[in-house]
C-alpha cells in the first residue's frame, strides 16, 4: 500500500468515522420510532421488539468474523461489501410494507453493519503510524462512536415527528452511496493477508459466530422474559457450548480464526477486557437513564434525547483530547482506570435519585461525569486493542474490541433490565439498576489496573518517536 498524503489520510479518517457513525446510529435511532412503526404496520407487541433485536443480534454476532474476513480478504473489499449490504437493507426497511419485511431487512442491515466497524477501524490503524498520529485519529474515531448513540435518539424523535418513521432508514441510502463511492475511489486495492496454501477456518467461524449469536439472543430474552425463562437459558447454554467448541477447534486448527499470537499480546487482551466493562457500564447507563427520564420524570423522547447532549458534547471533546494528548502522557491503563472510576462516580450520584429530581441539580452532574468517563475510556480501549498489532491482524484486533463493545453492552443492559424488573417498582427499581452499573464500572476499573502488563514486562505503545510508552 502506498504511503497516503496528509490530505488523503484525512479523507480516509473521515470515511472510517462516517461509516462507524452510521452503524452505531442505527442501534439507537429506531427506538423512538417503534410506536409509529407498530401503528402503521399493525405489528403485535411481542413481535415489535424484533425490529430492534434483529439488528443488534446480527451486528454483535458477526463482528469477530467480520474482523477476520477483513484480514483475509482485504479492508477495502469488506468495507464496500458491508456498506452495500447496509445501504440496500436500509432501503428495504424504509419501503417495508409488513413486519416480516422490516425485520428481515433489519437483520441484513445488522450483518452488513458487522462488516463495517472492523474494516473501518483497521483502515485507521494502518493509515496512521502507531504513536501520536494513530492515537489522535483513534481519539476522533472513539469520539464519533461515543456520540452516535445519543445523536440517534435525538434524530429518531425529530425524523419520526417530521418526515415519518421511514425516513430513519431511508436517510442511510444517500449517505451509504456516497461512502461506497469514496471507498472505491479513495481506498487502494489490497490482496488481504491470505498466504499461499492458507485455509479459512470455517469450523471456527461457525462455532464462534453461532456462540455469540446464541448468547446475545439469550441475553435479549432474559431482559424481556426474565432469567427463569427457558427462552433465556437454552440459548445461553448453547452459546457457551459453541464457544467451548470454538476454543477446542482453534487449538487444533492450522490456520485458526483467532491466532495464538493475538492472545499472547497482553495489551490487546487487557484492552478487550476493559472494553467489555467500559461499554457494559456506559451503554446500560444510557439505557437506564433514558428510561428514568421518560418513565419517572415524564420527559418526552425528544426531551430525553436532548438531555443527553451534555454527555455527548463532553464525551466528544474528552475523546479528542485523550487521543491527541493524554494517552502519550499517562498511558492507556491509567486512562481506563480513571475513566471507569469516573463512570462509577457518575452512577453513584444517581443511586439516591428521587421522583422529583431536577435535571440541572440531580442529573446534569452525573451526565457530565459520564461524558468525561466515556471520552477518556472508550478511545483508550481502542488504542490499547490496536497496540503492537501487525497490519495482517488489525482486522481481527478491531473485530475483537468491537465484539467486546457489543457483548458488554448486551450483558450490561440485560442485567440492569433484570434488576429493574426484579426490584420494587418505581424509583427503587432504578436505584437498584444504578447500583448494578456502579459495580460493573468499579470492577472494570480494578480489572484494568490488574490486566495490563507491568512496567517491567509491558508491550510498549509508542506515543511518539521519543519512545514514551503509553500503556501504563
Amino acid at each position: 500500500m502506498s504511503i497516503p498524503t496528509p490530505r488523503s489520510r484525512g479523507l480516509l479518517l473521515a470515511l472510517a468515522c462516517m461509516a462507524q457513525f452510521m452503524v452505531v446510529l442505527d442501534v439507537a435511532i429506531v427506538n423512538v420510532a417503534l410506536p409509529s412503526i407498530q401503528s402503521e404496520l399493525e405489528i403485535e407487541q411481542g413481535v415489535l421488539q424484533w425490529v430492534v433485536i434483529a439488528y443488534g443480534l446480527l451486528l454483535g454476532g458477526f463482528l469477530l468474523l467480520g474482523g477476520r474476513l477483513t484480514d483475509f480478504l482485504g479492508r477495502r473489499r469488506i468495507l464496500i461489501v458491508g456498506l452495500a449490504l447496509f445501504t440496500l437493507a436500509s432501503l428495504a426497511a424504509g419501503l417495508a410494507g409488513s413486519a416480516e419485511t422490516l425485520i428481515g431487512a433489519r437483520a441484513v442491515q445488522g450483518f452488513g453493519a458487522a462488516l463495517i466497524p472492523p474494516a473501518a477501524l483497521s483502515i485507521v490503524a494502518v493509515t496512521f503510524e502507531e504513536g501520536e498520529a494513530r492515537n489522535r485519529a483513534l481519539g476522533l474515531f472513539g469520539a464519533v462512536t461515543g456520540v452516535s448513540a445519543s445523536i440517534g435518539v435525538i434524530a429518531s424523535g425529530l425524523l419520526t415527528d417530521g418526515p415519518g418513521w421511514r425516513s430513519i432508514f431511508l436517510i442511510n441510502v444517500p449517505i451509504g452511496v456516497v461512502l461506497i463511492v469514496l471507498a472505491l475511489v479513495g481506498l487502494p486495492a489490497e490482496a488481504g493477508a491470505r498466504r499461499a496454501g492458507a485455509r479459512f477456518d470455517v469450523a471456527g467461524a461457525v462455532t464462534v459466530t453461532g456462540g455469540l449469536l446464541a448468547i446475545i439472543f439469550g441475553l435479549n430474552r432474559a431482559a424481556d422474559s426474565g432469567w427463569a425463562s427457558s427462552w433465556a437459558w437454552a440459548p445461553l447454554v448453547a452459546g457457551v457450548v459453541l464457544l467451548a467448541a470454538f476454543v477446542l477447534i482453534e487449538k487444533r486448527s492450522r490456520d485458526p480464526l483467532l491466532p495464538g499470537v493475538a492472545l499472547r499480546n497482553r495489551t490487546l487482551v487487557a484492552a478487550n477486557v476493559s472494553a467489555f466493562f467500559t461499554f457494559g457500564a456506559f451503554f446500560s447507563f444510557i439505557f437506564l437513564g433514558s428510561l428514568f427520564m421518560q418513565q419517572v420524570l415524564d420527559y418526552s423522547p425528544t426531551q430525553a434525547g436532548i438531555a443527553w447532549l451534555a454527555t455527548t458534547v463532553i464525551s466528544f471533546v474528552a475523546a479528542a483530547v485523550t487521543g491527541s494528548k493524554l494517552v502519550g502522557v499517562v498511558g492507556v491503563r491509567v486512562l481506563l482506570v480513571v475513566g471507569q472510576a469516573l463512570l462509577a462516580a457518575a452512577v453513584l450520584l444517581l443511586t439516591s435519585v428521587s421522583a422529583d429530581a431536577v435535571y440541572a441539580f440531580n442529573l446534569l452532574p452525573a451526565f457530565v461525569l459520564a461524558g468525561l468517563a466515556g471520552g477518556i475510556a472508550a478511545p483508550a480501549a481502542q488504542i490499547g486493542a490496536l497496540s503492537n498489532v501487525s497490519p495482517s491482524l488489525t482486522g481481527l484486533a478491531s473485530g475483537l474490541v468491537e465484539t467486546m463493545r457489543e457483548l458488554g453492552g448486551a450483558i450490561g443492559v440485560a442485567v440492569v433490565a433484570s434488576l429493574l424488573i426484579a426490584t420494587a417498582t418505581g424509583v427503587d427499581g432504578f436505584r437498584a439498576g444504578f447500583w448494578g452499573i456502579f459495580v460493573t464500572a468499579a470492577v472494570g476499573a480494578i480489572a484494568s489496573a490488574i490486566a495490563f502488563p507491568t512496567p517491567g514486562r509491558r508491550a510498549r505503545v509508542e506515543a511518539a518517536p521519543s519512545s514514551v510508552s503509553n500503556v501504563n
